[in-house]
């Protein structure tokens, strides 16, 4: 009898109890080697395939979805964010798209305190100094960074992640302030501030961390007219796309003193980086690494696998985007 289950196009090497569902329940064709698949030929890659199930280094764009072989049903996706797939482009072929929310929100937000913590207080600097054996003894002045108890937190973009990491915050005594579109409710609001804008919030934030999806409107929002409205020595957390800050701008502010330390897991255009920010001493930089656990990883694969079991099932996707 000949294998009828659907044939899924895996673009990356995922977790390993995620690879053994999708091959037991699936015909998987896996990336052994976990190489970036090239966006002009991966059309070619997805010949008999019935779903594809990207990460975010894949650029789906308009021409590479008009490609893809007319079997493809599906574009189950292994992350929450979805500015890597053309949904329109999707949608006008009948091809049905999911996310993976929810299960990103605990470890992406307990990096953005990482962050808030290792950049207010100079670890990046503090342990360089360490490692590279230029630590001579214990000094009163030596390394002098900033408390985040007590200080206000502004976040911009209250939703899962946002929520999160306001209420891990509040562990270290912090004020929050944020906005977004409409309030929050109020038991998730918990004494939050609301601005109805991002520049009447911005005067507030001692500490700046960002939680917005990129759309055209987000794109550079923190340029250098943003940053202009913060406190001085303000610092700036970014664990939601790199899109969101003008590069140009933070750095500037971060060489002058304008602002005390920044604190980045994601770049614009990443893998590729703005190289201005090796040279800061007041940046602290991670390689995208917000969702990285085990248990947060295998929980993205098993929810990109729910959406997939739903699609060939006939039922509604319980994370259809597009």
């Amino acid at each position: 009898m000949s294998d009828q289950r659907p044939v899924v196009l895996v673009t990356r090497r995922l977790p390993e109890a995620v690879e053994a569902r999708l091959q037991r329940d699936y015909r998987a064709v896996l990336n052994g080697t976990d190489a970036l698949y090239d966006p002009a030929t991966l059309p070619q890659h997805c010949e008999g395939a019935d779903a594809v199930l990207p990460c975010p280094t894949d650029r789906l764009d308009a021409a590479v979805i008009a490609a893809l072989p007319a079997s493809v049903k599906a574009i189950a996706t292994f992350s929450v964010g979805y500015d890597h797939i053309d949904l329109a482009a999707a949608k006008a072929r009948g091809i049905i798209v999911t996310n993976t929310p929810d299960v990103l929100t605990a470890a992406t937000a307990d990096i953005a305190m990482l962050l808030i913590l290792a950049a207010a207080r100079g670890a990046h600097s503090a342990e360089a100094l360490l490692r590279m054996g230029g630590w001579q003894a214990w000094a009163p002045t030596g390394q002098l960074g900033l408390e985040v108890t007590g200080k206000r937190l502004g976040i911009f973009g209250m939703g899962r992640i946002g929520r999160a990491v306001a209420k891990r915050a509040r562990g270290f005594d912090m004020a929050i302030h944020y906005t977004d579109t409409n309030p929050v409710a109020a038991e998730d609001e918990a004494g939050a501030v609301y601005h109805a804008s991002a520049e009447a919030m911005l005067p507030h934030c001692d500490v700046l961390s960002l939680h917005c999806p990129l759309t055209p409107e987000t794109r550079r929002f923190l340029n250098a007219e943003r940053i202009a409205l913060l406190p001085e020595r303000a610092v700036v957390v970014n664990t939601a796309r790199g899109g969101i800050v003008d590069d140009e701008a933070l750095i500037a502010a971060l060489k002058s003193g304008r602002l005390a330390a920044a604190g980045l897991d994601v770049y614009d255009g990443e893998p590729r980086f703005h190289q201005g920010y090796l040279a800061l001493e007041n940046a602290v930089l991670l390689p995208h690494i917000g969702s990285a656990t085990v248990e947060t990883r295998n929980a993205m694969g098993f929810t990109a696998l729910d959406n997939l079991d739903a699609v060939f099932a006939g039922r509604e996707p319980p994370n259809r985007v597009a």
